[in-house]
């Protein structure tokens, strides 16, 4: 009889913990600005990002709309997306990290660690093999993988968490606002999110400006590292590609790279990328300068260590990508120090600070 009143008594604990809340709108003080989602891209690249849309990125992303992507701004932000509510995608993808969490390893709803870190947030309208394996195709595709993870947010009945949120008053309007309707369910969820995702474009960086100008606002040194970056002595463009700076041609396979993933020689320790052969999906360097550390696991303090990899640490491998090879062994570019300072001059012009602090993209509770 004490065993059974006890189990009971534990019961009610965890259905306690983990039942839907009921909030008012009084509780909870949401930004209610009125933003313009439109995807921005600016004219220099509106052709380049056109053709790589229709010819490689999949066409499952919904159309934003400013009450969609205001909606999925708002459950982006949500801690009530955990199971503990107290994890939220803004938690481990910081605006001012260009929405990375500077950590080498996310932390999630239990304090157990993730295997790898929070990738940046960087054009996900423009991307496809999204996360560090690639498994998701596209920002529709990727919204609800977090939050149903069971180490990141623990949310693993999609259902429960329609019921959840549907309990939470200031959901009614933007819901209701977003859809026509204000019943919640997860495709919903999922869209407006995605919506909100697909919003987030980083194109008014220095490099951008100077795009207008045949770079006449880059200093000698920043000149210097665009020529290395572009140039066939190095070719980082290689795989950081095009206007975003991306994988190149995601969906190709030329030199090693394969859907948007490569092996580039990391020493590798518990965690051997895709298929146990060393490959991760190549990031992209749009906002690098804010997005340490590096590489899947943070194993990279700075830019300056990332470099002295490609410099001198490429590790053969049976997978390694054949352009860092030379022959059975791997390539030392033995980049030089001045070489190395102008690369992350370089580098620094991609960072966009409108992105960094635009206000529409910010935490919406005051």
């Amino acid at each position: 009889m004490k065993f059974q009143f006890l189990s009971a008594v534990l019961l009610l604990f965890v259905f306690s913990a983990c039942a839907p809340e009921s909030t008012t709108q009084e509780d909870v003080k949401l930004d209610q600005t009125e933003y313009d989602y439109s995807i921005n891209v600016p004219n220099s690249a509106k052709n380049e990002l056109a053709n790589y849309y229709s010819n490689s990125v999949g066409n499952t992303n919904p159309d934003v709309t400013n009450a969609g992507a205001a909606l999925g701004r708002v459950l982006f932000y949500d801690t009530k997306l955990s199971i503990n509510n107290e994890v939220s995608c803004g938690t481990c993808h910081h605006q001012d990290l260009a929405f990375a969490d500077g950590k080498n390893l996310t932390e999630g709803f239990n304090g157990q660690l993730t295997v790898r870190n929070s990738k940046a947030i960087t054009n996900p309208y423009f991307a496809n093999n999204l996360f560090w394996d690639g498994r998701a195709s596209d920002a529709m595709n990727l919204t609800l993988q977090p939050v149903s993870n069971h180490i990141e947010m623990g949310m693993e009945d999609m259902d429960f968490l329609a019921k959840k949120l549907s309990k939470t008053n200031y959901y009614t309007d933007l819901f209701k606002k977003a859809y026509n309707s204000s019943d919640i369910t997860s495709e919903k969820i999922s869209d407006a999110m995605a919506q909100f995702l697909c919003s987030m474009t980083t194109f008014e960086s220095k490099y951008d400006e100077g795009i207008k100008s045949n770079f006449s606002n880059f200093t000698a040194l920043e000149l210097k590292g665009k020529r290395l970056f572009e140039g066939s002595k190095y070719f980082c463009q290689g795989c950081h590609s095009g206007i975003t700076f991306d994988a190149e041609n995601q969906f190709s396979y030329y030199g090693g790279s394969q859907n948007g993933a490569t092996n580039i020689g990391l020493p590798l320790t518990r965690d051997k990328g895709i298929n146990d052969e060393g490959r991760f999906r190549i990031p992209s360097l749009r906002n690098v300068e804010k997005t340490a550390p590096y590489m899947h696991d943070g194993r990279f303090a700075t830019l300056d260590q990332v470099i002295d990899h490609y410099s001198k640490g490429i590790e053969m491998q049976e997978m390694l990508d054949p352009r860092f090879k030379n022959g059975n062994q791997a390539k030392k570019f033995n980049i030089s120090d001045d070489e190395k300072v102008a690369l992350v001059a370089f580098l620094k012009t991609l960072t966009d600070e409108k992105y960094l602090t635009n206000p529409k993209y910010s935490n919406p509770f005051l």
